[in-house]
């Protein structure tokens, strides 16, 4: 019977998941609320946090101990991302939904890439989810007027940027809103239909996108800029060092202090160092360290010259490391993944690169994004180690074969950053066994990413717990890495907006190398890498120290 009740517990939950969030809903492959946008406002949020403390109640009637051991595991990891959940609401995390690097004002313009659109009920959904964002965008507007008023104020430089954004969506023709764009070439339906659904969209960005982003525009203009703060750090706001550290717990699912990883970052970037000056030597370069940063960030033979070009060129590498897979991998996702550019309107303030998860029901590729915005920002040296990343083997295999596996459906949807992200990183390095980096270039670019997830580890406590400037966090990184400029600020204004998600990255891939270190010396001669990333990826994205505890149990397995 309590096996039952815990996984009657699941299927409830994931229920209530799918109609809180309506638009996850839809990329889950869920299609029963294809129509609906979220309910944003503070009381939808507190009904939410009410749902999500009553499922804690129910799980903590349920005994652990007498579940099977594969739902013992899933009863850990659900009470964890359960917990996360309700903490990040009680701390009202959602009233900073908008910043340069990404938010509302660059999600909802971008939906049509996010949702079917293959029959004409799909285009009336897509419809009746526009005639919604002017909804929509007014509870945005109030939660983050809630956060004014209760001291949860954004810093001001995360928002520099975005009035540009929300202006690219102010159109006196409906029909050049990019929200427009799937009726341009519509085929679905007879004539009449695509007729009917045209006019019907043109009546919906008249009358609530293009207001719905006058009121974000009319807001951040009157509201939200003058009352920004200057401090950056998190622990300036309402209870922010509670905060900072719930941030750390979120992204890393580790117990770790901001000095504890301000330290193991210092450490990391000293032994990085070492092996970029190593290299360095290697290409014959004369000067010091700085000059040869700055000799990688001008010489344009490190430049692509159009946007094509670069597309190109990472198309091409990126087809030749889908041919490289099998040696190291022994299950590959079935879902397949394309290349897109950045839209313009994001392009500006976001970052080099990012991935767009596949749909669960396999009828949407995951897409790999790249910034094709300055192009003197987005050095050719970079990109094996963005590639491999973001698409393969980095976020596109692991998050699409997750997608696939016969886990419960909030172990194949969600799961904990530490491992999404420190496994894109340990990716980065595979490319050396792949047989990539041959170029000393690219692989002091290869080092110049690592070194730039080991900087986090510094500038992000750094500047949220202690006491560090804007200018200091992008002064080091300047410093370390060999990513331009205009990259770094990017960056570190993210990291600003976005407390504690870049700590998990280098300490996910710390962990990561650990373990297959431990498996390498432990099983010797016995040790098989196809099956080590077997076991790392088949269980989907797991804490880091229930990832070390089912890695020593391989082990063991293989030594009996």
């Amino acid at each position: 019977m309590t096996v039952e009740t815990f996984h009657q517990l699941l299927n409830d939950h994931w229920d209530f998941v799918m109609r809180t969030d309506p638009l996850f809903a839809t990329m889950c492959g869920n299609h029963r609320f294809n129509h609906l946008l979220p309910d944003g406002s503070e009381a939808g949020m507190s009904r939410q946090l009410s749902g999500l403390t009553d499922f804690r109640a129910r799980l903590r009637h349920i005994d652990k101990n007498s579940l099977p051991a594969a739902d013992q595991l899933n009863y850990e990891i659900f009470s964890r991302l359960l917990q996360n959940a309700i903490e990040l609401i009680e701390f009202r995390a959602y009233r900073f939904p908008i910043a340069k690097v990404g938010g509302i004002h660059t999600f909802l313009p971008d939906m049509a890439v996010l949702v079917p659109l293959e029959t004409v009920q799909d285009y009336e959904n897509y419809i009746a989810r526009l005639e919604q964002v002017k909804r929509y965008m007014d509870e945005q507007i109030e939660v983050m007027r809630a956060g004014l008023d209760d001291g949860q104020i954004p810093a001001r430089v995360t928002l520099e940027g975005v009035e540009d954004s929300i202006a690219a969506q102010i159109t006196s023709d409906p029909t050049d809103s990019v929200v427009f764009l799937p009726f341009n070439e519509i085929k679905v339906g007879g004539e009449l239909d695509r007729v009917r659904l045209a006019e019907a969209a043109k009546k919906a960005i008249a009358q609530s996108v293009i207001p719905a982003f006058e009121s974000l525009q009319s807001f951040l203009k009157n509201e939200y800029l003058p009352h920004s703060r200057e401090s950056i750090a998190a622990k300036d706001l309402p209870n922010g060092d509670d905060y900072y550290r719930l941030c750390i717990r979120h992204f890393t699912s580790l117990e770790l202090t901001p000095e504890e990883i301000h330290a193991t970052g210092q450490d990391e970037v000293r032994r990085i160092r070492a092996e970029m000056e190593a290299i360095m030597t290697e290409t014959g370069f004369e000067g010091d360290f700085k000059a040869f940063i700055e000799f990688l960030r001008t010489d344009p033979r490190f430049y692509a010259q159009t946007a094509d070009e670069l597309m190109m060129k990472t198309a091409w590498l990126m087809k030749r490391v889908d041919g490289e897979l099998p040696r190291l991998f022994r299950t590959l996702p079935r879902l397949p993944y394309g290349l897109r550019t950045v839209p313009d309107f994001a392009a500006p303030g976001a970052t080099a690169a990012y991935y767009m998860l596949g749909a669960g029901d396999g009828t949407k590729a995951g897409f790999y994004y790249v910034n094709t915005y300055d192009l003197p920002s987005r050095p050719l040296y970079e990109i094996e180690a963005l590639s491999l990343h973001e698409a393969v083997p980095g976020h596109h295999l692991q998050l699409a074969l997750q997608q696939e596996l016969n886990l419960p459906n909030f172990r194949r949807f969600g799961g904990f950053t530490s491992f999404v992200e420190g496994w894109a990183l340990y990716a980065e390095r595979l490319g050396l066994e792949l047989g990539f980096y041959a170029d000393p270039y690219s692989n002091f670019g290869r080092l110049s990413y690592e070194m730039w997830r080991a900087c986090r580890l510094v500038v992000d406590t750094g500047m949220h717990a202690l006491g560090w400037s804007r200018q200091q966090a992008i002064d080091f990184m300047l410093a370390n890495t060999s990513s331009t400029e205009l990259n770094i600020i990017n960056e570190v204004d993210r990291y600003i907006a976005w407390p504690g998600q870049a700590l998990a990255c280098k300490l996910g891939e710390l962990k990561i190398r650990e373990l297959r270190a431990q498996a390498e010396e432990k099983l010797g001669a016995r040790f098989d890498i196809r099956a080590f990333h077997d076991v790392i990826l088949t269980s989907g994205a797991v804490p880091l120290d229930v990832l070390e505890g089912m890695v020593g149990a391989w082990i063991e397995s293989v030594k009996a």
